[in-house]
């Protein structure tokens, strides 16, 4: 099987360019594709910081490349982007896309422990194989200087992984996070089928959890939530997170933005604030 990335798409864009690669994934156990967004670059040389960016619920490696813009932000900043589809997909596991939010294009990047759903191990994914990968393919990127982001599920993902590997992430933010797992219904759905009964498991990929054992955080948070996103109370639970963040002292800035709802079009707004925020971070 070809580890390697094969390129299977070019299109250039504010001086740079959205890259697609395809690989086998020793870690998934199947194909897996994934985009990098080169920004224009003025020597072979140079190397750039990376901004991972993990999608939400049903999304693939292209939703965020094709409706951020986070390419403009990232251009004039000279950060790349790393965009991972967010589960195993071609498996044929029996039930993997009877619903939209477990199974296939719902890894919640955690590492299952159930033996059905073995090969959801997009914790391990994100956090080893990629940037390996990264590091011995493309010379123009510094995996050394990374920072993490993302939506929703990925909200979730980015939050929990940079909380357990401080010393591999420059910083982190989110966009409408699941912020408090273990006690809104897509968790819990996840949870059970992907990690069985056992509570304490559960908790190693709940931010508002994680946050009192992993509290020295330097850099600040980033977290913005539309006020009008429809799944805000019951499924995002983003006070939660901030009440934890408050009892440890970590520094979080949580911005409720009035009248914006769950999509891309809340993204594409922001955006540029979370390039600038993480350039910053990646840059000292």
């Amino acid at each position: 099987m070809e580890t390697k990335p094969t390129e299977i798409g070019s299109s250039k864009m504010f001086g740079g360019h959205n890259k697609r690669y395809k690989h086998f994934s020793p870690t998934l156990g199947c194909s897996m594709t994934f985009h990098i967004y080169f920004p224009p670059s003025s020597s072979p040389s140079h190397k750039f910081p990376i901004l991972y960016w993990l999608s939400g619920l049903t999304c693939t490696d292209e939703n965020f490349i094709i409706k951020s813009g986070a390419q403009r932000a990232a251009s004039a900043e000279g950060v790349a982007l790393i965009a991972p589809d967010t589960s195993p997909r071609g498996l044929n596991v029996e039930g993997e896309a009877d619903s939209w939010d477990f199974g296939v294009g719902a890894g919640f990047y955690l590492n299952a422990t159930q033996q059905k759903w073995k090969n959801w191990r997009m914790y391990d994914y994100v956090v080893k194989e990629l940037p390996k990968l990264l590091n011995e393919n493309f010379p123009q990127l510094d995996t050394s200087k990374a920072s993490i982001s993302g939506h929703s599920m990925g909200g979730h993902g980015a939050l929990t992984i940079y909380l357990k590997n401080l010393d591999k992430y420059k910083s982190a933010s989110a966009f409408a996070p699941i912020a408090n797992p273990i006690n809104c219904p897509w968790g819990q759905k996840a949870f059970t089928n992907y990690l069985g009964n056992d509570k304490a498991a559960w908790e190693e990929y709940d931010a508002t959890c994680l946050i009192k054992k992993f509290h020295n955080v330097s850099a600040t948070i980033l977290i913005d939530q539309g006020e009008d996103d429809k799944f805000l109370h019951d499924q995002l639970l983003a006070h939660k997170f901030e009440e934890a963040c408050r009892s440890v002292n970590v520094p979080l800035l949580l911005r409720l933005q009035p009248g914006y709802d769950h999509s891309y079009f809340f993204i594409s707004t922001f955006i540029d604030d979370h390039i600038r925020h993480h350039a910053q971070a990646l840059k000292l």
